[in-house]
Parts: structure tokens; sequence; C-alpha cells
């Protein structure tokens, strides 16, 4: 049943997320925790989805920030995934955090402003991932330590490679 206005009662004109066409950076970071730690399990978006009752595109529309998650579902992806709820809403860049969904400023064309210039964390891309997976799967510790050191070597020197 619909209220006097047309909206649907309960909900006031105009809430909700602002008409952007991009994702608020919130649900982006959230979205990315639960990719994380997804991947870092090793499950796929399909074990996931079926372990709270979802298909792998819904899961992947959360992972992107396409769709919110919402309170409810966010428990039962911290007991799913084994991590406090917390853990989703850690390591929040300071302009995400400071987002407002509903600042009047995003619906008037300040499309910039609505990502806020966010860029996910690069310890959440898939890359990153693999790689710490695959570096432990290295069994002698020795191996592991030297792969470290020529990592952390050749970071340095392009780091100075690009300061000249």
């Amino acid at each position: 049943m619909q209220a006097a206005t047309g909206a649907p009662r309960g909900r006031r004109p105009g809430a909700g997320r602002p008409k952007t066409g991009k994702p608020n950076p919130i649900d982006v970071h959230v979205g990315s925790r639960v990719r994380l730690r997804r991947t870092l399990l090793g499950m796929s978006q399909e074990k996931l989805g079926e372990a709270i009752g979802l298909t792998f595109q819904q899961v992947q529309k959360y992972e992107r920030g396409a769709n919110r998650i919402g309170a409810s579902r966010l428990f039962d992806l911290s007991r799913v995934l084994d991590v406090p709820v917390s853990f989703f809403f850690d390591d929040m860049p300071a302009d995400a955090a400071a987002a407002r969904v509903d600042d009047e400023d995003e619906t008037a064309g300040g499309e910039e402003r609505a990502t806020g210039g966010y860029e996910p964390d690069p310890m959440a891309k898939r890359e990153t991932l693999e790689l710490v997976r695959a570096y432990y799967k290295i069994n002698d510790p020795s191996v592991r330590k030297r792969l470290f050191e020529l990592t952390k070597a050749v970071a340095n020197a392009a780091v100075a490679d690009a300061a000249e």
C-alpha cells in the first residue's frame, strides 16, 4: 500500500541512495572486505551464496558495492566468513567514512563527490590475494624469506628509479 504522496509507506520521499549511478564508497569498502575474506578462505562466490541463500550474481553485486548489504545479511556473512561484523568496516579510508549517503550535493550533479575519489584498498585486489596465497604455499621458510627479500629489493629499486 502506498501513502498519499505516492511513496512507499514508511519511507520519506527522496530517501535512500542518491541517483548518481555510482555505489556509495562505504558499500564498496564493505563489499571489498567481503571479497577479501572470502578469497582468503579460498571460497567461491557460488559457495558463499549457497551458505547464505543467494546466487553468486547477488554476491558479486555485494562485493562491488552495487547492492547494499543489510544488517541481517551482514550478520550472516560474518558467521559464514568467521569474522566479527566490525571486520567489514576495518581499514575504511577516511574519505569513505566521511561520505554521506543523503548529501544533497551528490544528487545535484556532484558525481565526483559521490565517490569521493575513493580507490579500493590494494590489499583487497585479486592479484594481491593470489600473490599472498601463493607465497604461503611455499613450505620452505628460507625460500619464502628469500622471495620476500627479493620482492622488497625490486620494489625499492623501482621507487629509486621513479625518484630520479
